[in-house]
């Protein structure tokens, strides 16, 4: 047995990761176990940094291909290199996995490689390449992440049905991809196939994609997804699938029942979303409690088991990998006696598609929901000087805020760089800011920032460029 550390961390994503090197900085004796080989998570070796490396090379080959013309710049046969676009995309993630070895070297964080189990308070059992290590712990922190939640009469074999993880690992591009789900990660991936060549059909069993956000994000980007090729199926569930020789044929029918139809598609991508992994932690031995597969915790992070701690995708919330950050930074501040909170209202999401989409607190079917009174201001970018300058004029900022008080409640942005464009109102958020204040708040010329300021304007209808 291995005496002496304050926190054991399980898992080395955004969440734990993140989690053990501020514990450090804070004086802990910290070590983080890790089963997958390489640091990171699901979202730097899996998940968000591969499929942004893969969106911004789609983007360069589509954009080469088919909008440099109308810049004044003339290419001739361009071609896509699928196995150096792949490379690249490994190079990006091995680069970054290995920084995060050098951060935890930097802090004096522990690396250990192997699969971790919870004996009991205070005690960890990582299972090794050849033998086992007992960790001897004041604390452990459960950050060990969600895995794509498997689809029933559809089995995964990550070549011709896919998960995330097969999507980004493509030999060739497929002449027609079949995305199951119309969430942020089913779209993300449809979108860099489509950009190089694939013809792309969304099947949805809710009747809107990007369910969780504002209706009127939702249609607009369905509207636009529409206009590059994209077709959709809403209402819509899979209910088998067989592998053939050339492909795959799904059955499908409506969601509210009716007849069967067969879908035939090169690939299918499995994208219904993700689940707690908890797997292999010996939480019931230990007695920590779980509902519906996540862990329960209270407000300070804490299972029912005194010095077990959890945080990230195994928790309620949204699974997103900053979120998790940010609880990893506050669960090892509170452990250490200081005051710390994350307020969930102020925590942005983003769908990195072609225009980018991203809210931060509030949608108007939640503020209805809620028998709130708001006001609406919109901005649309094809008004902004910036966005039509630089190609990009598709989309709007709306700002929801307070009737009587004028606070903002919510934001929603569907155009360019949205997910950069989202922090300012985030961040005025988190200080309580009215639409005024960030309507009077002066913003450089020209900008994509200058919608965000004529959204707040026009909360009051005092917008000056539409």
């Amino acid at each position: 047995m291995e005496h002496g550390y304050d926190l054991v961390v399980i898992g080395g994503g955004p969440g734990g990761y993140v989690a053990a090197i501020r514990a450090s900085q804070l004086g802990m004796n910290v070590a983080c176990v890790e089963m997958r080989g390489t640091l990171g998570g699901t979202c730097l070796n899996v998940g968000c940094i591969p499929s942004k490396h893969l969106l911004h090379a789609s983007h360069a080959f589509h954009e080469a291909k088919h909008g440099f013309a109308k810049l004044g710049v003339v290419t001739k046969g361009v071609a896509l290199d699928l196995n150096q676009m792949m490379s690249s995309k490994n190079e990006v993630v091995s680069g970054l996995t290995q920084g995060i070895e050098f951060l935890f070297k930097k802090n004096k964080v522990d690396y250990v490689q192997g699969r971790g189990e919870i004996l009991g308070p205070g005690k960890v059992k990582v299972a090794l390449d050849k033998g086992e290590r007992i960790l001897d712990t004041k604390h452990i922190l459960i950050a060990t992440g969600s895995e794509s939640t498997p689809l029933p009469g559809v089995e995964v074999d990550e070549k011709k049905i896919v998960t995330s993880t097969g999507a980004l690992e493509l030999k060739k591009v497929p002449k027609k991809l079949v995305v199951i789900g119309g969430g942020v990660i089913g779209l993300e991936m449809g979108v860099v196939w489509r950009r190089l060549g694939a013809e792309v059909e969304v099947i949805e069993f809710l009747d809107k994609i990007l369910p969780t956000m504002d209706a009127e994000l939702s249609k607009t980007m369905q509207r636009i997804l529409k206009k590059q090729g994209f077709s959709f199926r809403l209402g819509t569930k899979v209910t088998g699938a067989e592998t053939t020789r050339s492909g795959v044929n799904l059955t499908v029918e409506p969601a509210k029942g009716g007849k069967a139809e067969q879908v035939e598609a090169d690939v299918v991508l499995v994208s219904i979303g993700r689940r707690p992994y908890t797997r292999g932690l010996g939480l019931e031995k230990v007695g920590v409690e779980t509902d519906r597969g996540k862990i329960k915790i209270n407000s300070h992070y804490q299972t029912n088991v005194a010095g077990i701690w959890a945080i990230g995708d195994v928790v309620d919330g949204p699974m997103l990998a900053h979120k998790a950050e940010d609880e990893g930074v506050v669960a090892v501040e509170l452990m250490s006696g200081q005051a710390s909170h994350i307020d969930y209202d102020c925590i942005p999401s983003v769908v990195y598609t072609d225009p980018e989409v991203a809210s931060v607190g509030r949608t108007e079917e939640e503020l209805k929901a809620q028998g709130l009174d708001y006001k609406v201001g919109k901005f649309p970018f094809q008004a902004n000087s910036r966005a039509r300058a630089s190609g990009g004029g598709d989309g709007f900022v709306k700002i929801l805020a307070d009737s009587d008080t004028d606070q903002v409640l919510g934001a929603h942005i569907i155009g360019p760089d949205a997910g950069t464009l989202i922090a300012e109102i985030a961040l005025g958020m988190e200080f309580g800011a009215s639409s005024e204040d960030i309507a009077r708040t002066c913003h450089a010329h020209p900008t994509l920032n200058e919608a965000v300021k004529e959204a707040a304007l026009a909360v009051e209808g005092r917008q000056i460029h539409a």
